[in-house]
């Protein structure tokens, strides 16, 4: 568990994940991509899970949780924008809801205890 709940494993992931993302949006057909990003997300949900258990260590769960919540949007409009982006239909409202709940999850995992501290 203690491999999992690496902060540099977690960036790593989501780092993978938002240039594949931003791969998939400008392909003509990210079929192949996107099945490699939907991995990526499971990668990112069981680090985060294990950096969530982790944080309760530090008396702040609910920064974490909401944390954990944003970076579930995160994900959620991902997939969103790039569904409706295979379909056909349009996808930009997506795409900028991706960015919102990232900065959302970048603030919150910056600032909380176990995050890099930029902010100090």
């Amino acid at each position: 568990m203690d491999f999992l709940a690496s902060t540099h494993l977690h960036i790593t992931t989501w780092v993978i994940a938002v240039i594949l993302f931003l791969v998939a949006i400008a392909m003509a057909n990210p079929k192949v991509v996107h099945m490699i990003l939907r991995l990526d997300y499971l990668l990112i949900i069981a680090t985060g899970l294990a950096l969530f258990i982790k944080g309760m260590d530090y008396g702040q769960g609910m920064l974490y949780g909401l944390k954990f919540l944003a970076g579930i949007l995160v994900i959620g409009m991902m997939e969103m924008a790039l569904v409706k982006k295979q379909k056909g239909k349009p996808y930009t409202t997506f795409v900028i809801l991706v960015f919102v709940f990232f900065f959302i999850a970048l603030f919150l995992g910056f600032k909380l205890p176990m995050g890099i501290n930029f902010l100090a």
